[in-house]
This record gives structure tokens, C-alpha cells and sequence, in this order.
């Protein structure tokens, strides 16, 4: 699917979203934009060292086939790109968002990526919008077909919510035929998993603090289901109409008016890894 094509079904992609979050969203509406420092991790992630087996304890046989560290001073550019499937400053991936997307936003340091939303108005899909922030994805340089994928991740955190919209997902070349796999995404000031196909939008948000500190988020990719991880322990499980179709990896650091998030800027997400293992044959 062409750049223009994806991005229009994009667009529909937040419709579809939410029309499923009712049950995920936090009983207080987001507030009015809130600016203050930019949060930073007290500490580096230790966890720099590839695992021989994904954080959840489960049975059978594991191979890692892909390692997405961060260390050195910049991007690995071999495994990913910046941005929404377009060079240099890209929209977002719904209208709905309030940032475009600049390369200047991604960076790494002390063995990790930093995902910066700032307010910086840049001019991307159509109009002015009044951030700017960072995204990463393998499109196009790796992708998967099953298998457990793993990213640890510190989000920002404020009175007691996740702020804006940090989000680790994976998603098909043909949306939404061939599905999306929200692994992590922060709604409502929650961390929420979400499953997207033609028929529904299937998912739940978790209880727990999963800010302001590093965490694990993963999800199990099966023929047959698809279980969702938080910190090695299952949060959720999907069963039917699960997507057959080769799969991308994406990072980002969004905000927006909708989905009762709390906006708040700067804000920084932090990412010591992104790990994808598989069975044997697979």
C-alpha cells in the first residue's frame, strides 16, 4: 500500500480504536496541557545483554532473529527508519494526533533510544500542528511472520497516569486486512493492549504503575492466538481472527486531545531494547 493509502487508513484506524476503548478509558478526563521539565530516568536499564528466552516463562524452543539495541550515539539505520513510511518530517499516523514526526526527535544515548515530544509546530499532513515528536519502525528492513516480541520501556508519568500517548506496536502492509498488534499503548493515562482487524477492535487496559520506571511489554504471536505480556506475566489473550501476515515493528511518542489522555510537554520515552524471538521452523 502506497504512503497516501496507509496514512488514509490510518485515519480510520483511530475511529476504529475508538470505538473500542469505552471500557479502557479512565474515569477522569484528560486535563488541559500541562508544561514542565522533561522527565528523566533516574537510572539506565540494565538489561543490555540479548536473553537467551523472552521475559514470560514459557515452554518450548526460542531463537532470537532480531536484537534492536541502542547503544553508541545515533540510530542504527540498517534496522530502522524514522518517521511515518516517509522521509524526513512525516504526519502523524492519525489526524487525531497533535505532533508531526522529526528525525531530530530520535536520538540515543547512554545505551538507549529517546523518543522527545516537544512543542515545536511543524507543518506535516496538511496543516500546522503544534508538536513534534519521535517515531521509529523497521519498515521495510525487518519483518516477522509469529513470534514473541519484547521492547523495555520507560514512560513519563504524572499524578499518577502514563502522559500523552507513548505506544509499541506492529503492523501489516495491508491495513486493516492483515491486522495491528498494540502491544503497549498508553490511553487514558493507562497501559492498554489492543488487537485490530476488519471485524473488531479487541483489547483491555491493564491495572498497575507502569510509569516512571522501566517495564517489559511483549506479546505472545501464535498461529491460533495471541497473548500480551506485562513484565513476564500474561495480561491478555486473543483467539480469534488473528493476522497471517508478515509484520513490522513501530515506536512512537504521540499526543492528543482524544482518548482522555493527559497532554504534557516535554515528555520523554526511554527504550533499552526491541527483541523479536521465534520457534524453530517458524
Amino acid at each position: 500500500m502506497n504512503t497516501i493509502a496507509r496514512r488514509a487508513a490510518a485515519v480510520f484506524s483511530a475511529g476504529l480504536v475508538a470505538l473500542g476503548l469505552a471500557a479502557c478509558q479512565a474515569p477522569n478526563p484528560g486535563g488541559p496541557e500541562r508544561a514542565g521539565p522533561v522527565a528523566t530516568p533516574v537510572a539506565q536499564d540494565p538489561a543490555t545483554s540479548a536473553p537467551a528466552r523472552p521475559a514470560a516463562n514459557l515452554a518450548g524452543s526460542w531463537h532470537l532473529v532480531f536484537n534492536g539495541t541502542f547503544t553508541g550515539q545515533a540510530l542504527n539505520t540498517a534496522d530502522w527508519s524514522t518517521g511515518w513510511l516517509a522521509n524526513g518530517i512525516t504526519a502523524p499516523v492519525s489526524k487525531g494526533e497533535l505532533e508531526c514526526y522529526d528525525p531530530a526527535n530520535v536520538t540515543v544515548a547512554g545505551g538507549a533510544l529517546n523518543l522527545s515530544l516537544i512543542r515545536q509546530p511543524h507543518s506535516c499532513g496538511g496543516r500546522v500542528r503544534p508538536y513534534s515528536s519521535g517515531m521509529i519502525n523497521t519498515d521495510g528492513k525487518f519483518q516477522f511472520t509469529y513470534g514473541f516480541m519484547q521492547a523495555r520501556i520507560w514512560m513519563p508519568g504524572q499524578s499518577g497516569q502514563i502522559i500523552n500517548w507513548p505506544a509499541f506496536w506492529a503492523d501489516g502492509q495491508n491495513w486493516p486486512r492483515t491486522g495491528e498488534i498494540d502491544v503497549l499503548e498508553g490511553l487514558g493515562g493507562k497501559a492498554c493492549w489492543h488487537f485490530i482487524n476488519p471485524g473488531a477492535v479487541r483489547g483491555h487496559c491493564v491495572a498497575g504503575t507502569f510509569y516512571n520506571g522501566w517495564h517489559t511489554f511483549g506479546a505472545d504471536w501464535e498461529p491460533r492466538s495471541i497473548t500480551y505480556y506485562y513484565d513476564g506475566h500474561a495480561v491478555g489473550r486473543i483467539r480469534s481472527g488473528i493476522t497471517h501476515s508478515p509484520m513490522y515493528l513501530i515506536l512512537n511518542n504521540a499526543t492528543t486531545h482524544l482518548f482522555q489522555i493527559p497532554l504534557h510537554v516535554p515528555a520523554v520515552v526511554r527504550v533499552a531494547y526491541v527483541r523479536v524471538w521465534q520457534h524453530p521452523g517458524q
